[in-house]
């Protein structure tokens, strides 16, 4: 097992009088070769919009698009005439396929804050499609609850299905002092939307922070005194 930690302000930053926006992986302007993702995970931002602003209508192909919002309201609307809401709690996906536009916009009063993720599809050339579903009652366990998956493991378990069957989304939200499993992946990255964490063999990890592992074999995630929100994505390839 090796374990890469990722700190927050270590990552690129694209800030302008509308968006601040953090990029794990090479994006837009940012290419280092070294780092053009992990496993199937080709992108992960970090994204607080401003009221009233957002990104207008752009395209996108060939990519499975998962969003999780963590504060505020994000309102989604594409070529394909899907119009949705997405807000804490509720997790969204588009698979472009052969080709789809969108929108992500901020309609409300306050900063949204979410995590937008990308990951290569199973399969190329599909009609665009849409996807959501309110996850909140299932997170209130403490344990990883797949919500955004393709993985076989996970078939009739997941809230939302993607294009990618060796890849697949889990979300804990921990009490303070509450601890979880890691499944055992070949690619495991892990992130701390809220709160910070320890983690096992590998440190503490803080808000933002993100631990890129290879041969997870399960380790523990115990949250910190003000509990924690994490998101993980298991990769067998």
């Amino acid at each position: 097992m090796t374990v890469e930690i990722r700190r927050a302000d270590d990552r690129f930053r694209t800030q302008s009088d509308w968006l601040d926006s953090r990029h794990s992986f090479s994006f837009g302007p940012y290419y280092d070769p070294a780092n053009v993702g992990f496993g199937l995970l080709m992108v992960h931002n970090d994204e607080v919009v401003a009221p009233g602003t957002g990104f207008d209508t752009h395209p996108h192909q060939d990519v499975e698009i998962v969003t999780w919002v963590l504060r505020g309201a994000l309102l989604h609307q594409d070529s394909e005439g899907h119009s949705g809401l997405i807000y804490p709690g509720l997790v969204q996906r588009m698979s472009a396929g052969s080709g789809i536009q969108h929108s992500e916009r901020n309609d409300a009063g306050d900063p949204v804050r979410y995590v937008q993720m990308w990951v290569r599809p199973g399969e190329y050339d599909l009609t665009p499609s849409y996807q959501q579903a309110e996850v909140a009652e299932s997170l209130a366990t403490g344990e990883l609850v797949p919500i955004a998956s393709g993985l076989r493991k996970h078939k009739g378990t997941t809230a939302i299905t993607i294009n990618q069957p060796r890849a697949g989304l889990s979300v804990a939200r921990l009490a303070p002092g509450q601890s979880t499993q890691l499944p055992p992946a070949p690619h495991a990255h892990l992130f701390v939307a809220l709160g910070n964490i320890a983690v096992e063999s590998a440190g503490h990890l803080a808000h933002s922070d993100a631990a890129r592992i290879t041969n997870a074999d399960g380790q523990r995630v115990t949250a910190g005194p003000e509990g924690a929100e994490v998101l993980l994505w298991e990769m067998t390839d």
